[in-house]
């Protein structure tokens, strides 16, 4: 039998907070930035007043749209042979893009600036891993204009791996320019469309935004039907209520808002339901990413994903630690648990400490393992004649050789690796041993495997058609200024300063 699934909510708790959204769309409404946006949601059925940005959604309009959300899809690498399936029972786990800081122990605070090489090595130390299965703009590249940074990550998951890849859907452009790169990449913009490559993530604004910049890149995914996350993170006691139930019910009027925005754009369009909302440290003010309750927000996510059928995606295996301490992995490891028991369908976890603000390859090693061992856990306890195994109990107890035991027995060699989970990088020598071996601690041999990793990594050979295009299309990005990418938008410097909390520059999640 396998692991039954934890929940937070019952059936009348969920529809409660349905129904409390449901009012909260229709009375209060969300604030809508564009203008553009605002007449389109109109035409579709919102209501909207010339006093405020905010757009009314009638429960109509909202049963209408979810109707069309597909309930699974695939995600494809560059070349397209590989593939996942994304639907509301499959678990994949992933890193998170978040980090601007990069773990450094020759560093006096341990940490440096995150570089376009940590970027490159993030990729192919996920191309090698086991139990992660997509990437994204993981460590933000300090060395690379950011500008110009969404097309030199993807140039270079093209060389480093074979899964699918993601980043934020930061205004028009910038999403253009991914799938124009995208689209050279799998060979046209049918193909691209045909079978997705790139995933957006897409952040409402808590309380109640959908910010124009987003709204702009979110109808670029949508014309090519790449996926988007959508996913507020909302901040329990300050930009949300510190309640759950409230937190919940503000954070799936945004994301709900989000995905009949992303159905009005182009009918079927592929989305996840997502979060990364977690609440605030009362103490001190700052995030509280690791607490128990990011756990309990996360299974609430899950939950109501389920009732809207739609697959869903939640940030786990985060810590508020700064170091690699206790905190760091029993934070880790109990949101990655929750999310996982919760069945979210894109875990994204690996390789990040302080709040997601810093990464380091050895912890994506790491979280890897994390991710085996909670993938077995969910595969429970098959129970049948073969299993159970009478005979070689009958035959092992009854013996009266010396020396016999389970461990020489064949049903130990037919069933060992199925029934067991096999970490690499879990000591479990004697102290002698262990001594001898160098008395090592994880993270040095975490070190040592991703050295591996990386000494014996080949970058994949590219057409040299393919890989002059991107340079070209890469030069032409690059001619131009951040003022030319406000205009653009239509927006000013001054309204793009926030994302998640922070300048829009600092992170994606």
């Amino acid at each position: 039998m396998k692991l039954n699934q934890t929940k937070v909510l019952s059936k009348d708790e969920i529809k409660d907070i349905h129904s409390a959204t449901l009012k909260l769309l229709e009375t209060v409404g969300i604030k809508i930035d564009c203008e553009e946006t605002r007449k389109l949601l109109e035409k579709n059925g919102a209501m909207s007043e010339q006093s405020s940005d905010f757009v009314k959604f009638p429960e109509s309009i909202v049963k209408e749209k979810l109707k069309l959300v597909p309930n699974s899809f695939k995600l494809h690498g560059p070349d397209g042979k590989y593939n996942i399936e994304v639907n509301i029972q499959n678990i994949y786990f992933l890193p998170i893009g978040a980090p601007v800081k990069m773990y450094d122990p020759s560093r006096k605070k341990g940490v440096r600036k995150s570089i376009l090489q940590d970027t490159i090595n993030q990729m192919r130390v996920v191309d090698s891993s086991e139990h992660l299965f997509a990437s994204q703009i993981d460590y933000w590249p300090s060395d690379v204009k950011y500008t110009t940074l969404h097309v030199v990550c993807l140039y270079h998951w093209m060389k480093n791996l074979h899964k699918p890849y993601g980043h934020g859907v930061f205004g028009k452009l910038v999403s253009q320019d991914s799938i124009k790169m995208a689209s050279i990449i799998a060979g046209g913009e049918n193909e691209l469309i045909k079978r997705p490559r790139l995933f957006g993530i897409f952040n409402p604004t808590s309380p109640l935004q959908l910010p124009k910049i987003m709204t702009n890149g979110l109808k670029v995914f949508g014309k090519y039907k790449q996926p988007v996350v959508i996913a507020p993170e909302a901040l329990g006691g300050t930009s949300a209520p510190i309640t759950l139930a409230g937190l919940l019910t503000q954070t799936n009027a945004e994301i709900l808002a989000g995905i009949i925005l992303a159905q009005i754009y182009n009918p079927k369009s592929p989305v996840f339901y997502g979060s990364v909302s977690h609440m605030t440290d009362m103490r001190s003010g700052n995030f509280a990413i690791g607490a128990i309750e990011t756990g309990l927000i996360t299974t609430g996510i899950a939950q109501l994903s389920k009732f809207y059928n739609i697959p869903s995606r939640a940030v786990a295996g985060v810590t508020d630690s700064k170091c690699f301490d206790i905190q760091n992995g029993f934070e880790r490891f109990l949101t990655l648990m929750f999310a996982a028991q919760a069945g979210i369908n894109f875990i994204t976890c690996a390789g990040t400490y302080e709040a997601t603000l810093a990464g380091a390859l050895e912890l994506t090693a790491i979280d890897n393992e994390l991710a085996g061992m909670v993938k077995r856990a969910f595969e429970g306890i098959e129970v049948n004649e073969d299993t159970i195994g009478l005979d070689v109990i009958r035959k092992v107890a009854t013996s009266t050789q010396k020396g016999v035991s389970f461990l020489g027995e064949k049903h130990t060699r037919n069933f060992m690796k199925n029934e067991l989970f096999i970490p690499k990088l879990v000591d479990r020598n004697r102290r002698t041993t262990w001594f001898k071996k160098g008395a090592k601690d994880m993270i040095a041999t975490a070190t040592e495997q991703v050295n591996d990793i990386l000494e014996n990594f080949n970058e994949f050979k590219i057409s040299p058609d393919i890989d002059g295009k991107l340079k070209n299309y890469m030069k032409e990005v690059d001619k131009r200024t951040l003022d030319y990418y406000m205009k653009e938008e239509g927006i000013s410097t001054t309204s793009v300063t926030v994302v998640d909390g922070v300048e829009i520059k600092a992170k994606e999640r």
